[in-house]
């Protein structure tokens, strides 16, 4: 039997490693940061999906904003009083009103869009200087996307949505999609899919009658 003063005092408390403290402190602010994550997801997924939803009913809503990093700085079929929306290399939609923008998103590795480029790209030569248009590269490596936009040799501009979240506030569930967007920034058209010229040339006629 231990005698009471070989006893463990009640108060006695074992010292935690700093190494143990460090651990979980950082287990604990990654769980919260995943929980924030999550939650702006869910929100941003929402917003996405209700998004296709109001163009399906035909309320024009406004196209989500978005400030992203050029790619691809073609522009031969632009309009010339566009140019100064290049200055620091980054294109928003605020940056395009004025005109109808046909807004395509790509990705290297996908098959309908190495179908649709040739479409594209001849529709953009047809409506030059009168309608925009503006490929989003998504879930892709830059080297591949300036790889695809070369070999098709892509004549407008693109942009490149690194870190996903265009692709969220737009509720794509894949590529390629399109939205057409009227002078106003509102968003007039959407398909999901490979596009075929009437298509895409009725989505034109809808951006540009568009009031």
């Amino acid at each position: 039997m231990l005698e009471h003063s070989q006893l463990p005092k009640p108060e006695a408390q074992v010292a935690r490693s700093p190494v143990l403290v460090v651990f979980q402190v950082g287990a604990l602010t990654l769980v919260a940061g995943l929980l924030a994550l999550l939650i702006w997801r869910v929100a941003t997924e929402g917003r996405g999906r209700h998004l296709v939803s109001d163009v399906k009913a035909g309320k024009d809503p406004p196209a989500p904003a978005f400030d992203l990093p050029v790619l691809w700085a073609h522009r031969e079929t632009w309009p010339a009083s566009l140019g100064g929306a290049f200055a620091d290399e980054r294109l928003s939609p605020r940056e395009l009103k004025g005109r109808p923008l046909v807004l395509n998103f790509f990705a290297s590795w996908c098959i309908p869009c190495r179908h649709e480029a040739p479409l594209l790209n001849a529709s953009a030569r047809a409506h030059a200087g009168n309608v925009v248009f503006l490929g989003v590269d998504v879930q892709d490596l830059k080297s591949d996307a300036r790889a695809f936009l070369k070999r098709y040799q892509v004549i407008y501009t693109a942009v490149r949505d690194g870190s996903g979240s265009t692709y969220l506030d737009y509720g794509l569930t894949g590529v390629p999609e399109t939205y057409w967007i009227d002078a106003r920034g509102r968003i007039v058209a959407h398909y999901a899919g490979e596009i075929s010229r009437l298509q895409l040339e009725q989505g034109i006629r809808d951006s540009r009658r568009s009031k």
